[in-house]
């Protein structure tokens, strides 16, 4: 079992920035899979950034790429979201996710929900005009 913990949310001015953290514990290895989701009210659950903790090209949404950077502690159980350049529109809860071991296609489904086993509890993340 893995287990998430996220900090680091808040409320913020548009165009101030926010580093989220998520900790996780019950598995060790580098050989996982972690990432961001958010979720505003009234919409569905997006893919924010994912990474493999193992080494290799991080994913970013569409809506993010440039403003938010994805990485992890050197002990591998650590990993952040620095956001910068925030606007309202970013306003949401945030939530960390993981899965174990490493995917070939991590590139085409690390947004998808379905891709991780674990959640953490979320942030909040309010953004005002």
């Amino acid at each position: 079992q893995v287990q998430l913990v996220e900090s680091g949310g808040g409320s913020v001015q548009a165009g101030g920035s926010l580093r989220l953290s998520c900790v996780a514990s019950g598995y060790t290895y580098y050989n996982k899979r972690m990432a961001w989701f958010r979720q505003a009210p009234g919409k569905e659950r997006e893919g924010v950034a994912g990474i493999y903790i193992g080494g290799g090209t991080p994913y970013y949404a569409d809506s993010v790429e440039g403003r938010f950077t994805i990485s992890r502690d050197n002990a591998g159980n650590t990993v952040y979201l620095q956001m910068n350049s925030l606007k309202p529109e970013d306003t949401a809860m945030y939530y960390c996710a993981a899965a174990l071991g490493r995917r070939p296609n991590y590139g085409s489904d690390w947004y998808l929900k379905d891709s991780y086993d674990y959640w953490g509890q979320g942030t909040q993340v309010t953004v005002s005009s």
